[in-house]
């Protein structure tokens, strides 16, 4: 269930970006499922079209969702596999680090300022 907060100082496009990209990663919204269509979760919401459309733009953008046109949009398997992505480097990073005798504290805080960095950065063409 969605749900807009109109007190929020968080942007409703981005609080219907966050819950959608929140249930497809946690599998609520399972791969291949259908999406609503812009206009009946805006009107189900009391949202313009052009908010639910830059939350939609935004998840294709992150490869969460993908539209195929008068079909409509569906969630992506490319977020099931950038998932699995991440995990595989994750483990790559963990054999690394115990074959430098890093503790794991140490290793915590490089992930955390790589992550720092890559947020501040601007994204690539």
């Amino acid at each position: 269930m969605i749900v807009i907060d109109a007190a929020s100082p968080v942007p409703p496009f981005e609080q219907l970006r966050a819950q959608l990209a929140r249930q497809i990663q946690d599998r609520t919204l399972a791969v291949g499922a259908r999406l609503p269509t812009i206009r009946h979760l805006a009107a189900d919401l009391g949202l313009a079209v052009n908010t639910v459309g830059r939350a939609y733009r935004e998840l294709e953008e992150a490869g969460l969702i993908e539209t195929r046109g008068r079909a409509g949009s569906f969630v992506s398997a490319a977020g099931q596999e950038g998932r699995e992505r991440a995990r595989r480097a994750a483990a790559d990073y963990a054999a690394v680090i115990a074959s430098v005798g890093l503790d794991a504290a140490e290793a915590l805080r490089i992930v955390q300022a790589a992550l720092a960095a890559g947020a501040a950065a601007p994204a690539s063409p």
